[in-house]
């Protein structure tokens, strides 16, 4: 047996990213319920834009997850069944759970090699997601200020009147 395990490297790339991914999830979660809560004590700022851009976030971030963790089964020489979600052997013709048909191996690696994605290429786009949130936090936190200095302007217009 050897020392160095090659796959090893690469499922536990695929690991870290799927760690980094998870966070980026509670991050947006957080800044969900930032959100909320500011509209909610303040009912004249609407902020439904940004909580949308951060649920599609969350979205597309476990999406993401999940193709990582097929590559991983992929990696560890195991598919999972697409009618009850029992792992199989990538030699299986049928899941052995329920016995669905699965598609030609040909075509199937080949959807996992086309949706496959460098590990570098994954941090990257990770660190582009977390230079956008941050992005749109600044954002949405001037059009809060704005909001509320608007909101005080109107109040003073409303006690002078």
């Amino acid at each position: 047996m050897a020392i160095f395990d090659p796959k090893a490297k690469v499922i536990a790339g695929y690991q870290r990213t799927i760690d980094e991914k998870k966070k980026a999830v509670l991050k947006c979660y957080d800044e969900i319920g930032r959100l909320y809560y500011g509209q909610y004590k303040d009912m004249s700022v609407d902020v439904t834009k940004d909580i949308n851009s951060r649920c599609e976030a969350v979205s597309t971030l476990q999406k993401e997850i999940r193709d990582l963790e097929l590559k991983i089964l992929f990696e560890k020489g195991l598919k999972v069944c697409s009618n009850c979600g029992k792992e199989n052997m990538l030699a299986y013709a049928f899941c052995f759970g329920c016995g669905t048909k699965f598609p030609d191996g040909e075509e199937e690696n080949k959807e996992v090699k086309e949706t496959s994605t460098p590990v570098v290429e994954v941090a990257a786009t990770e660190e582009t997601i977390e230079i956008e949130e941050e992005a749109d936090t600044e954002a949405s936190e001037d059009a809060t200020e704005e909001t509320v200095e608007e909101a005080a302007e109107e109040e003073k217009k409303d006690a002078e009147a």
